[in-house]
């Protein structure tokens, strides 16, 4: 290992006893910063020097791993000036002087499994594991593989975090089933001497604490429930700055049978980065009612305030919010709001900034109804109800978007027949 010229860099000794395994399977990572790519790379270099040696390193998508700092990236700052070392650009893949092979790929969908039909590999480097489904790690194990007179190991090595949509079967097949040849190396921030641990953990503490506790700590058992909202994070204000920017967003009810959750419409403010909760509508009723609210809530706030609507997937979604942009907020600033991500993901954001003391509920909304969001977002995501969680981190996000765009035109489209989109908000 040391003596690979290949290898520019000394591994920690976290990373060595990753390279001297024997493993077949192996799990590499836990924490943010572990030193999990580099360690990855270190792997699949170390038998170039057979001229029959196949590796492969994936990611989800070619832009992962394209981006600055990512995989592709650091093997060009390690071997562009390499002599004998040819790489192709067209196909990703790079020739040693030996003969021996390194090709970059992704498994983005089942359409990807055509470039690696009929592909031996002796190294199969999985970068971020939990962001893949297990079917699609089982499948590329298919590929691992080697003729019987050859004397490479084979190796199916993987790097992730916690967290993602393949933590449970990531957790499961690693970290409790205890099959022969297969195990886990728990790499923690602070097993990386050549990373600013002070700094990085700085960064990681902007995070919602769930996140923070999952990169930071490395923690793949910590649960959701009580860990993103705590009721003494929300300071209670008597009023709030005049001039800061206000939305309402609405998430509906998918019916107003008594099981089903409550329509809500979340009026939030935002200045300087601190946001504040002004109000929270919240009702059960057939959808005449619901509009005649929504309609003289809008009346009520203003057309200063801009409105966002939840839509929903599919044509049924385009269609109601057509219908509030034609007949009942005509007039208003108002627009649909396609949501792609997760409910913890989208509440993330509030999270963060009510531990860090950025998210303040006015007194003067009603004391009983303030109590009953605290009440939901102490129990979130597992309690009976998250409307108007769903609600309120709807408006932050809507919010924080218009932020990022402020150097854009801004100027409302006022909604007329068939509208409902701003300039410079695409």
């Amino acid at each position: 290992m040391l003596k690979n010229p290949w290898v520019p860099v000394t591994p920690t000794n976290k990373q060595a006893l990753l390279l001297k395994s024997r493993e077949r399977e192996i799990l590499y990572g836990g924490s943010a910063g572990g030193g999990k790519s580099y360690a990855l790379i270190m792997a699949a270099l170390q038998y170039v020097e057979k001229p029959t040696y196949n590796a492969l390193l994936v990611r989800r998508t070619y832009g992962m791993l394209a981006q600055p700092g990512a995989l592709m990236d650091i093997m060009r700052e390690w071997l562009e000036d390499k002599p004998g070392v040819h790489w192709d650009h067209i196909d990703n893949f790079i020739t040693f002087p030996s003969g021996a092979q390194l090709k970059f790929g992704y498994f983005r969908n089942e359409n990807d499994k055509d470039q690696y039909q009929g592909a031996n590999y002796h190294f199969i480097g999985v970068d971020e594991l939990t962001q893949f489904d297990e079917r699609q790690y089982t499948w590329l194990m298919s590929r691992n593989r080697k003729a019987a007179e050859d004397d490479i190991p084979l190796r199916m090595w993987s790097t992730s975090n916690p967290g993602g949509r393949g933590h449970e079967w990531v957790k499961s097949r690693f970290l409790l089933d205890k099959t022969q040849g297969r195990s886990f190396i728990r790499a923690r921030l602070d097993d990386n001497p050549h990373l600013d641990f002070e700094e990085y953990s700085t960064t990681l503490s902007n995070l919602d604490p769930f996140t923070r506790q999952q990169l930071l700590e490395g923690d793949w058992d910590i649960s959701p429930e009580g860990a993103l909202f705590r009721r003494e994070w929300f300071q209670m204000v008597d009023d709030y700055p005049r001039d800061a920017t206000k939305v309402r967003y609405w998430d509906l009810a998918a019916t107003a049978s008594a099981e089903s959750d409550y329509t809500a419409g979340a009026l939030v403010a935002e200045k300087d980065g601190v946001y504040y909760l002004l109000d929270i509508k919240r009702v059960k009723q057939r959808p005449a009612g619901v509009e005649a609210l929504i309609a003289q809530t809008a009346e009520f706030d203003g057309k200063d305030v801009r409105i966002f609507m939840e839509q929903e997937p599919g044509a049924s979604g385009v269609n109601t919010i057509d219908h509030y942009a034609r007949y009942i907020l005509k007039g208003y600033a108002f627009k649909g709001n396609k949501t792609t991500t997760k409910k913890i993901s989208r509440a993330a954001p509030v999270s963060s900034a009510a531990e860090a003391g950025n998210f303040k509920i006015l007194k003067k909304w009603n004391v009983v109804e303030s109590r009953e969001f605290l009440d939901e977002a102490s129990l979130f995501p597992d309690g009976p109800h998250d409307d108007q969680v769903d609600a309120v981190s709807g408006a932050v996000g809507m919010l924080s978007m218009m932020k990022k765009k402020e150097h854009r035109p801004m100027a409302p489209v006022i909604v007329g027949e068939g509208q409902g989109r701003w300039q410079g908000l695409h």
